[in-house]
């Protein structure tokens, strides 16, 4: 139904709620509702919303139509028209809000909202919002009518068609969403549209695409750190607009981050150590599986290293050993040799022979993971993550055990959290120490969840922060990163930004995951994974290539390994 048809039809279903509204307010807000302009019910697949017509009295800016909403952490509320004005001076418009509804405007409650948006010379628009209420906000929601329908890019990776679903994306997420809060939108007549956040903290940035017969109903949520609740709440700075080429907006966008997180520049940043500025190839040699299963002690990884030192000179050579410290994950964070592959001697000859021939070396340590079983749990307890409203958050989204139901004896821990913090920085301190491994690697170091306690962001700064100190020159590496990240962290597992790499690369390096499938089988070493298709190095590749040797590599694929290492040396980038 067209949107003008549904506006008449809102009128009449809104009814009282109508009723006595000052002149100025009707002649300026657009008494829309949620199920305007929209499929309702969805055409695709959905997601959770009202099941009533949510009232959302917009206001028309720079074509577009703007409203706003409040969620505080026991309800809802909506603009109220009759305690609201609009002014409007050249490219600026300001939304005053002295009072809100709830109950889908059956009721009243007091409050402010304040939104200053402007139009710039090239067209976009910008605005932030301010809310304040007699109790602690949560969030706010900005409503946008009139974006572009199309297909969408996600934190610049590459582009997908959504059809007719609903969709959610939000900043930060670990998994494969928003590592950046940035979505563009490729239009169908030509042209590309954005829609960001453009933040100066790590705060949550929510984006809601509710798709109609011409263009999508958006709701672009941002929300209040977790451990600072506050009753007056002031959003990033939002931005939206049109480019005619994915690099005219991914340039200035990635400059912004760059300012706002200070991110060195790889050429120049002093944590790269010379020994990675020379770096051809990353080797991971699987150590143990959560089961106890051993795929490669640290005897046979010896043996591997000496192989792969005839095959390549070892000081172009990163050796990332995951599942070092025996069972994976079942063992953090105690971070000690097992017995069970060698023990203590065994892993001092793996490193001491290992640097005599030129490698270096990368332990594996967990930012967040711990066994909630283990004796030691209990010094840092306190640390445990609740999300924004307080329930508990265990990291069992994985099946170790194969009974087909994700396991929830480990919960998330928070990093911010001076006791966790301190423990795991202790630990990385003594393997660095005893061992003298070059490097230390971080495992879900991209995961940030707004909590109660801390920001996540800041205690992974402070650690690192706290292992430079200690350890001048020894490498951190980060998993999955999230755009601040990258000033923190100058080598990243998964590389970012498909679509514009040089929001990436300009400020860190890359390699490929810990479960890049093992060359023959397939095998995913101690990862969870299981089996995956192998894919050789190729030269033209642009993360530092990585070959992972999982229980059957070195004896029966040789071969394989080879000729990936010889492409390896022949890689040369820009």
């Amino acid at each position: 139904m067209p949107i003008l048809a549904r506006v008449f039809l809102s009128i009449a279903f809104l009814g009282g709620w109508l009723a006595a509204r000052p002149v100025l307010a009707q002649s300026q807000l657009l008494p829309l509702t949620s199920v305007d302009g929209v499929y309702s019910p969805p055409k695709g697949k959905g997601e959770m919303k009202f099941s009533f017509a949510w009232p959302e009295p917009s206001a028309e800016f720079a074509g577009f139509q703007f409203s706003f909403r409040v969620q505080t952490f026991e309800n809802a509320y909506a603009i109220d028209p009759a305690h609201t004005r609009i002014e409007r001076t050249g490219d600026r418009l300001r939304y005053l809000c002295q009072g809100f509804t709830w109950a889908g405007g059956q009721a009243k409650m007091p409050g402010q909202l304040t939104a200053e948006l402007q139009r710039n010379a090239d067209g976009s628009v910008e605005w932030r919002v301010s809310a304040q209420m007699d109790q602690p906000v949560k969030s706010i929601s900005t409503v946008v009518r009139g974006i572009p329908r199309g297909e969408l890019s996600l934190a610049g990776e590459r582009f997908f068609d959504p059809h007719d679903d609903e969709n959610t994306f939000e900043y930060p997420q670990l998994f494969g969403q928003l590592a950046t809060p940035l979505v563009v939108i490729k239009r169908p007549q030509g042209g590309f549209f954005e829609l960001s956040a453009r933040q100066t903290e790590v705060r949550p940035a929510r984006f809601f695409l509710q798709p109609g017969p011409d263009s999508y109903r958006a709701e672009l949520i941002y929300e209040q750190a977790g451990w600072d609740k506050r009753k007056q709440v002031q959003s990033c700075l939002w931005h939206l607009g049109t480019a005619p080429t994915y690099e005219a907006i991914a340039k200035p966008y990635f400059a912004h981050v760059a300012q706002a997180y200070k991110l060195p520049a790889y050429a120049t940043r002093p944590d790269v150590p010379a020994w990675l500025r020379d770096t051809k190839l990353v080797v991971a040699l699987h150590g143990a599986h959560w089961t106890g299963y051993i795929f490669n002690d640290y005897t046979k990884q010896l043996a591997i290293l000496r192989w792969v030192a005839t095959q390549i000179d070892p000081k172009q050579v990163l050796v990332f050993l995951p599942g070092w410290d025996g069972r994976y994950y079942w063992n953090y964070p105690l971070y000690q040799t097992d017995p069970r592959m060698g023990g203590d001697k065994g892993f001092h000859q793996l490193i001491d022979e290992g640097h005599k021939l030129g490698f270096h070396f990368s332990a594996m340590f967990g930012t967040n993971s711990a066994n909630r079983e283990l004796p030691v749990f209990k010094q840092f307890a306190d640390a445990t993550t609740q999300h924004l409203d307080g329930d508990n958050w265990d990291l069992n989204w994985v099946d170790w055990d194969n009974d087909r139901h994700g396991d929830g004896w480990m919960p998330v821990m928070n990093i911010g959290v001076a006791s966790w913090r301190n423990f795991v920085r202790d630990r990385i301190d003594r393997v660095i120490t005893d061992y003298h491994v070059d490097s230390y690697f971080m495992d879900i170091a991209g995961l940030w969840e707004n909590n109660t306690k801390a920001d996540m962001y800041v205690g992974t700064q402070q650690l690192v922060a706290d292992l430079a100190q200690r350890h001048p020159g020894v490498l951190p590496i980060a998993e999955m990163q999230y755009d601040a990240l990258l000033s923190v962290f100058p080598l990243s597992q998964v590389p970012r930004y498909s679509q514009y790499s040089a929001g990436f690369y300009s400020y860190v390096d890359a390699f490929n995951h810990l479960s890049t499938a093992a060359p023959g089988t397939g095998s995913t070493g101690v990862h969870e994974y299981g089996f995956s298709n192998y894919r050789p190095v190729t030269a033209a590749q642009r993360p530092i290539p990585t070959i992972t040797f999982a229980g059957d590599t070195f004896d029966k694929y040789r071969a394989q390994v080879a000729q990936s290492i010889q492409a390896a040396k022949a890689r040369k980038i820009e």
